[in-house]
C-alpha cells in the first residue's frame, strides 16, 4: 500500500532559497543514493528541487548532513531500514 513520506521538509522555500542560491545545493553532493536533485525550471533557470524518494537507502545522510536541520527523516513504515545478511 502507500506509505506516508519518510522525507519531508520544514520549509519547502529552504532547498532553494538558501541550499541552491548560497551552496549550490549540497543535499545533491552528499546524498550517496541520489534521492535529492536540482533541475532547470521551464524558463531554464536551475533550482527547482526534485526528490527521487524511491532511491533512498535509509543511511539518515541527509538527516545529519543538512546544516539547516530543514530535512525531516523518519523510519519508514513497517522496519527501520535494511537488514543487511552477515552483520
Amino acid at each position: 500500500g502507500d506509505q506516508p513520506p519518510h522525507l519531508t521538509l520544514k520549509d519547502d522555500d529552504v532547498p532553494v532559497q538558501v541550499n541552491y542560491e548560497l551552496y549550490d545545493g549540497p543535499e545533491g553532493r552528499f546524498c550517496p543514493a541520489g534521492v535529492y536533485e536540482y533541475v532547470p525550471r521551464e524558463d531554464d533557470s536551475e533550482g527547482m528541487k526534485r526528490y527521487h524518494a524511491q532511491n533512498c537507502i535509509h543511511c539518515k545522510t541527509c538527516d545529519i548532513k543538512d546544516f539547516n536541520q530543514n530535512i525531516n527523516w523518519v523510519c519508514p513504515e513497517g522496519g527501520g531500514g535494511p537488514a543487511y545478511d552477515g552483520m
